[in-house]
């Protein structure tokens, strides 16, 4: 089948498809076996927070010496460290409902598959789940949706108020993130005006003859609506983005490229890149068998992070508990600043807390089940600070104001203080005895190598205030 792209209209921009795949190609063909200088040339340009152009990009990916394989990966965590620091931001996804129109051959949502338990939480449920949610200390959800038509903007829009409105001890929830269909504009202001962070649309393969094959019916086959989702988006106000691909569907060297691509469209079009990108490797689900031909083993997946991090410095890199903790302790390291910790994804699951995962009630399947005080111990022992920081969204450094403090390095300044507050506030209300030493002992390390002396000063008078019942203090 040959892809034909189309063209969207809204109002007087034309919103055409920039994926070109035989320009992929051509990109991952033409630098086949790199020279060493080439990769230490692109390496170094990198450490520069110089985002790479695809010619570099393929460089990178073309590159199998073990030797420079390292290297790239050295360069990942020389980079993560100078833009992020050692802060890791911490989220849990809430499943509203599983309810589809889609056939999508890899989803355990599909329309055709009649084994999968079908709910959609009420305003109780979805308060319930929230309310054992805050109980562990998250501040930050991404709530997800089937593509139904009960799933409109207005009941987006309204689950979303739900959320921010339930407050239990402690606890709240201070910005909500949406994976859910692709809107038109309408729709899309419907939700911003909810007061949503990022919308999350994957384009899953990038490949459009692949994209065929794998979305069987539904309006998700439509390759091209989906591909400019977030176009719409940016022509609604949320400036607020995350792309993905689903790794294992297609050759993972030209979903890499592909992502790329969609940033360079992204900086191009809106002058601001993708706020966060996800990179999923696919798994198990309800009535589906993994083809293993383009299946992306650990050692692909930990370059292939490790050459995001070096193509994208300033965008956030998101991994899920869809991996074994092992492999997300390893690209912790060199490139991702953010993971969901507590993870639970069976429809009404934190309240249901079933020892087993049931595929017929949830997605795929999840392999790191720990519970967020067990990831947190871990984040902590490790000396990554650990932040449920909101302050960006809420002073509305977001879009191009985003890349307005982040280019320069403001990151690490702003994020870094951000998360110990955060952390600060976690272990008041509801670390252990023993995890709330450690944490204040990372925050005392974090301390005494501050650089600037006066604004250490206002940070420690902000933590002194969490330690009086102070709460939600951000730079």
């Amino acid at each position: 089948m040959i892809y034909q792209p189309q063209k969207y209209k809204i109002g007087d921009k034309s919103m055409t498809p920039f994926i070109d795949p035989n320009e992929i190609w051509d990109y991952i063909n033409g630098f086949k076996n790199p020279s060493a200088e080439r990769v230490l040339e692109v390496i170094d340009r990198a450490l520069n927070k110089n985002r790479l152009t695809l010619e570099e990009t393929a460089v990178l990916v073309n590159t199998t010496d073990p030797l420079l394989i390292e290297a790239i990966k050295d360069g990942a965590r020389k980079l993560k460290e100078q833009v992020y620091g050692r802060r890791i931001v911490l989220f849990a996804p809430l499943y509203i409902g599983n309810y589809c129109t889609n056939n999508c051959a890899y989803c355990g949502f599909r329309a055709t598959n009649k084994d999968q338990l079908r709910v959609t939480l009420n305003k109780e449920e979805i308060v319930k789940e929230v309310e054992i949610l805050e109980d562990a200390g998250h501040k930050r959800l991404i709530l997800v949706f089937g593509e139904h038509p009960q799933y409109n903007a207005e009941f987006i829009a309204e689950s979303v108020c739900t959320v921010y409105g339930v407050k239990k001890g402690f606890g709240e929830i201070r910005r909500v993130n949406i994976n859910a269909a692709p809107f038109d504009v309408e729709g899309f202001r419907t939700i911003k005006e909810a007061g949503i962070g990022t919308y999350q649309v994957f384009q899953e393969t990038y490949h459009p003859e692949t994209y065929l094959e794998v979305h069987q019916g539904g309006k998700k086959r439509d390759y091209d609506w989906r591909l400019t989702a977030l176009d719409r988006a940016q022509e609604a106000g949320i400036d607020d983005v995350g792309i993905g691909t689903l790794l294992g569907l297609y050759d993972w060297r030209f979903e890499i490229l592909g992502l790329v691509r969609h940033v360079n469209h992204f900086e191009a079009v809106y002058n601001v890149g993708p706020h966060t990108i996800s990179f999923p490797r696919i798994k198990k689900a309800s009535g589906y068998t993994i083809d293993q031909k383009y299946a992306v083993s650990d050692a692909d997946f930990t370059k292939l992070v490790a050459i995001l991090r070096l193509a994208v410095p300033y965008t956030g890199l998101i991994l899920t508990a869809r991996e074994p903790w092992h492999v997300r302790d390893e690209v912790l390291q060199f490139g991702v600043s953010q993971i969901d910790g507590g993870t639970n994804i069976e429809m009404k699951g934190y309240s249901n807390q079933k020892p087993e995962q049931n595929l017929n009630a949830e997605q795929f399947e999840i392999n790191d089940n720990r519970s967020l005080q067990e990831v947190m111990t871990e984040l902590i022992e490790k000396e990554y600070i650990p932040s449920f920081c909101t302050a960006c969204y809420r002073l509305n450094r977001t879009g191009e104001h985003f890349m307005e403090f982040s280019v320069p390095g403001f990151i690490k300044r702003f994020c870094q203080p951000n998360a110990m507050l955060t952390l600060a506030e976690y272990l008041e209300d509801y670390a252990s005895d023993e995890i709330k030493i450690k944490g204040y002992q990372l925050i005392t390390d974090n301390l005494e190598h501050y650089p600037d002396d006066a604004f250490k000063d206002k940070l420690i008078e902000r933590l002194d205030l969490i330690k009086k019942g102070q709460r939600d203090l951000y730079f």
